[in-house]
């Protein structure tokens, strides 16, 4: 039972939808009406500007580093990288915010974070130098849970490989829509790179 409870908990930190709290609080602006409508840091960056981008992101990826963290708050057995994974669920699929959320990269980071910083470091260079050399945040952001998954298969336990070939085949899946127009050329590139 407290299995579940935790499982639940991870759900509702997921949920917490930080964008949709930053764009009205913030700036009035309900995020999901601006930009492709996304409630992440990408549409947040591209809507309401750097500063409330760089707050949604950090607070999206704390919410999979709590998340990860209740089996230690809790004093439970389990894994956090499955302790993590309904945070990202809920922060794709939010309660709070009629199940329409984010993309799952951010809070997929922050359960890797705490389960294995070098796993994120690994991630994290991967999507920077991807967003260097594509200018594409959604392939960066799909490279990134692959140079991930890469690592963990070498490196991780197999809890950790087989959780980073979920996200892979998840994010994969919550992309598609921008594999499909960076195939066709019609995917939006950044200019600040």
């Amino acid at each position: 039972m407290t299995v579940l409870w935790l499982l639940i908990i991870s759900y509702l930190l997921g949920s917490i939808p930080t964008a949709l709290i930053v764009g009205k609080l913030g700036y009035g602006v309900d995020i999901r009406t601006v930009g492709s409508g996304n409630l992440g840091g990408t549409n947040t960056f591209r809507s309401l500007g750097f500063t409330a981008g760089l707050i949604v992101t950090v607070i999206d990826v704390l919410k999979g580093t709590a998340a990860a963290a209740l089996p230690y708050t809790m004093n439970v057995d389990l894994h956090p990288m499955i302790a993590g994974l309904p945070a990202v669920v809920g922060h794709c699929f939010p309660i709070f915010a009629g199940f329409r959320g984010g993309k799952a990269v951010a809070t997929s980071a922050g359960v890797l974070l705490l389960v294995s910083p070098l796993c994120f470091a690994v991630a994290a260079v991967g999507f920077f130098g991807s967003l260097y050399l594509s200018k594409y945040v959604s392939l960066a952001s799909i490279l990134a849970v692959i140079f991930a998954h890469t690592y963990a298969i070498f490196y991780g336990d197999k809890i950790l490989s087989i959780v980073t070939f979920a996200l892979v085949v998840f994010i994969l899946w919550m992309h598609r829509a921008n594999i499909e127009r960076i195939v066709n050329g019609s995917e939006r590139k950044i200019s600040w790179m």
